[in-house]
């Protein structure tokens, strides 16, 4: 019996997909779900190029397709198969490559998530055989590339770390090439600055859990990947569920000392992410994306100088402080559940420390961009990224020159890839 030996009974989709035993050395297994993608070898071969860690490592593939795919989209996971073992067979690499083929499944709902979800349960599993609760499942995706010390800054920063328990790993997308039309490195400069002016937007407001969420760019070790009840379901935006599960249990960090390679292409195969948003782009032709306004951080960063606030706080206080909250957090929260919330916090609650965690487990991510989406439609108007990412800087005090969208961007890439804890 393993240590997720129950968990596995009682959540995994699948009885074991590998026969072969693991290492007892095994310290890392990458999970690759591939559906309608004929072409891996650029993976495998960037994989096999990276320094080997000191820990023992696997990749595993899992080829899936939902109820509805194309008879093209199941050629295309013949051949993704078919390539995956003509490179295992004609290429020496320091991992063990394994593919599971999981059919075109009838399951309501498949998609990226039971995929990802069947190939981390599958690594539980694995980790359980050799008891090894610490070992360190990763995601990726099957269109990625890596830096070259992706396995060894993983085992460094995660897996030798007794502190850390999951991360979301460093990225940046393609912004030049002959691989792609010309707009499509365009639209992607200005799609990633809007997930790094989010993720920087919350920082400057002072939400203590601003990581991004990108489902090709997180790891997590085996036992609190059970802890945290496995991967999810969704067909998407399955990583931004799965994070905010993983995040208020401590030791989440962001991994800033390797980099994953995203591809910027267009995809239709999930209802909404970075594919799809390029597709839009294409299809709309839009010159600017838009994006928050730096009005909406303005506001939550006052609202959470409130909040620290509330923990000493009477009744009476804690209804004139709800008054003092900015108008469009003022009108997203009503006072009956401000005062039934801070209230019910507070009682459960004794330190400030304490409240402080229960508080922004509260108003948490989901909290947040349910506040975004609701202020945006009434309040505050959306912005050019550019605009508001330049704005962004000024405000946090950053005197940054220019207001293009690439040198706004690398700017904003150098906030993270230069932050504490980088090599």
């Amino acid at each position: 019996m393993g240590f997720a030996s129950s968990w596995l009974n009682q959540r995994a989709l699948f009885p074991e997909i590998i026969e072969e035993a693991p290492d007892n050395q095994t310290g890392i297994i990458v999970v690759v779900p591939a559906f309608d993608e004929p072409i891996v070898t650029p993976l495998l071969n960037s994989l096999s190029s990276c320094t080997d860690p000191e820990c023992k490592t696997e990749v595993l593939f899992i080829v899936n397709a939902p109820k509805d795919a194309s008879a093209e989209s199941m050629i295309n996971n013949e051949k993704c198969i078919q390539n995956i073992e003509s490179w295992k067979n004609s290429n020496k690499s320091f991992f063990r490559l394994f593919v599971f083929d999981a059919g075109q499944s009838q399951k309501e709902g498949w998609g990226v998530g039971l995929a990802r979800k069947t190939g981390m349960d599958e690594a539980v599993r694995r980790f359980s055989s050799i008891e090894k609760p610490d070992g360190v499942i990763v995601c990726l995706d099957a269109d990625c590339t890596v830096e070259q010390n992706y396995f060894t800054s993983i085992c460094n920063k995660l897996l030798k770390n007794k502190e850390h328990t999951a991360c979301s790993v460093y990225y940046e997308h393609p912004l030049a090439g002959g691989e792609f039309p010309e707009r499509i490195y365009r639209y992607i400069v200005q799609y990633e600055l809007h997930m790094r002016y989010f993720v920087q937007g919350l920082k400057y407001a002072g939400f203590p859990y601003a990581f991004h969420t990108v489902g090709s760019a997180l790891a997590v070790k085996a036992l609190q990947y059970v802890k945290a009840g496995g991967m999810n379901r969704r067909q998407a935006g399955e990583d931004f569920y799965f994070v905010q599960k993983l995040i208020p249990s401590g030791g989440y960090f962001a991994l800033n000392t390797t980099t994953v390679y995203p591809s910027p292409r267009e995809s239709f195969r999930v209802p909404f992410g970075t594919g799809v948003m390029m597709a839009r782009l294409m299809v709309e032709a839009e010159e600017q994306l838009m994006t928050f306004n730096v009005d909406a951080f303005r506001e939550l960063r006052i609202f959470f100088d409130i909040a620290e606030k509330l923990y000493e706080a009477g009744k009476l206080e804690i209804m004139d402080l709800y008054k003092m909250l900015p108008p469009g957090v003022k009108s997203f929260i009503e006072a009956n559940e401000w005062a039934e919330k801070i209230s019910e916090i507070t009682t459960n609650t004794s330190s400030h420390e304490s409240f402080m965690k229960r508080f922004f487990n509260w108003f948490n991510m989901f909290r947040i961009v349910k506040y975004l989406n609701y202020v945006h439609t009434g309040v505050f108007n959306k912005k050019a990224v550019a605009d508001s990412a330049f704005e962004l800087l000024g405000i946090s005090g950053s005197h940054f020159a220019s207001s293009g969208p690439l040198e706004l961007l690398l700017y904003y890439r150098s906030l993270e890839k230069d932050a504490p804890g980088r090599d």
